[in-house]
């Protein structure tokens, strides 16, 4: 494989030959599926009159896929290790990052556009013969068509379109960063790339690659750079330990927050709205800080506005609604929905009792996803999927068979 060095030290390798591994990948006995041979076929998929939009949610030995309307489980797949989910970014599949990599779960469940008509399919889910290996996997993005897949360990970033997962087999463009960090990629609109810098010891700013693979732009002015999200008009932010750098328009801002320590490292963002959500942590010393107010960073206008809820929240506690409105679980037990521009809590809708973050991120702890109009609430001190109507404030719960950890869409 090719590599070209880029202006700024970014390497480029050119050329999509890349292997995939196997489902039941020998680089991670721990982290493969236990299932066996004698494990069932699955069903073909068949047609069905309605779209059937399915979540997927990790607990402590497994994956469950849940049908996002009734909230009943439609499957409970074996996986060891402690893992994580991201949408792959089609709608149909998510990525389950387990200890020796990407794997790609076919959750059964897509729908399909022909001429003027939709197509609505839902089948049994299934891990695919996609896996993509990392020393240490890390984010997942899908944007703007693509999905980047990056590796801490290596600081090597795999790019696909992820409509290729269907097929088991999609094509491989891989960039290699010039040092491993703790780091993200997100493809942009144009087919260029912005990527995080950094090395072992830290992390300072971002890079914007065109789509040749050639640096355009930098900032190098985001010490602690973590986490991302994407707002109206391709815009893309990145937290930092003093504010959040954005890149609108070819142009990288950054925004520095009020106070001289101020960690933005999760982020929610909206395609509908140019304001985006991010936690506003403020203690450098604290070994775990239970953060009461957010940020709400207008990318159009380079303005931050800070919001006191008055009750904490965690980092699996951000999201969006279908207006752009801001969405935040907070440890009383309430989801808060705030006007994004104002900052104006619009509505409390009570969801699961108060609780405690643990002191272990890697914890239980009620998570938030939202499809739609709809967020979805997961509760593992009684074993509950709640969906929150955000229009209407109505509640309906489902049963689990299992402890949820972490919850995504596809």
């Amino acid at each position: 494989m090719k590599s070209l060095l880029r202006p700024g030290g970014v390497v480029l390798s050119a050329g999509l030959a890349v292997t995939l591994l196997a489902a039941c990948s020998s680089a991670d006995p721990e982290s493969s599926s236990t299932t066996t041979s004698d494990t069932p076929v699955p069903a073909e998929p068949a047609e069905t009159s309605a779209a059937q939009p399915r979540l997927a949610l990790t607990y402590d030995g497994g994956i469950l896929v849940v049908d996002a309307t009734d909230l009943a489980v439609v499957a409970d797949l074996p996986l060891n290790g402690f893992n994580r989910l991201n949408p792959a970014g089609d709608g149909r599949h998510v990525f389950v990052t387990t200890s020796g990599g990407f794997r790609a779960l076919d959750t059964g469940s897509w729908s399909e556009t022909h001429g003027d008509h939709a197509h609505h399919y839902a089948g049994d889910p299934a891990w695919t013969d996609a896996e993509f290996a990392a020393d240490k996997p890390g984010h997942v993005v899908a944007h703007a068509g693509r999905t980047a897949l990056f590796d801490d360990g290596t600081g090597r970033i795999e790019l696909l379109d992820p409509a290729g997962l269907a097929d088991g087999a999609p094509e491989i463009e891989a960039v290699a960063l010039p040092d491993a960090h703790h780091g993200v990629a997100v493809p942009l609109a144009d087919g260029g790339l912005l990527v995080t810098l950094g090395n072992s010891d830290s992390r300072n700013g971002i890079a914007v690659l065109d789509a040749s693979g050639t640096e355009i732009t930098r900032n190098e002015q985001c010490p602690g750079v973590h986490g991302e999200a994407t707002a109206r008009d391709d815009t893309v932010v990145v937290g930092c330990e003093d504010g959040m750098l954005v890149y609108r328009n070819g142009t990288i801002t950054k925004i520095t927050a009020p106070d001289p320590y101020a960690r933005l490292g999760n982020q929610a963002g909206s395609a509908t709205s140019e304001v985006v959500l991010g936690d506003y942590k403020t203690d450098p010393n604290a070994e775990l800080e239970r953060p009461e107010r957010i940020a709400l960073v207008n990318t159009a206008t380079a303005e931050l506005r800070l919001v006191d809820l008055g009750t904490s929240y965690t980092f699996r506690s951000l999201g969006r609604g279908p207006d752009g409105e801001a969405l935040v679980l907070g440890t009383d037990g309430n989801l808060h929905v705030v006007d994004e521009h104002s900052g104006e809590v619009i509505r409390k809708i009570a969801v699961v009792d108060p609780w405690t973050e643990p002191d272990e991120w890697q914890q239980p702890r009620p998570a938030l996803a939202v499809r739609g109009g709809t967020a979805f609430v997961t509760d593992p001190a009684d074993d509950e999927l709640h969906a929150v109507d955000l229009a209407t404030g109505a509640v309906t719960t489902g049963t689990l068979p299992q402890t949820p950890n972490e919850i995504s869409r596809t």
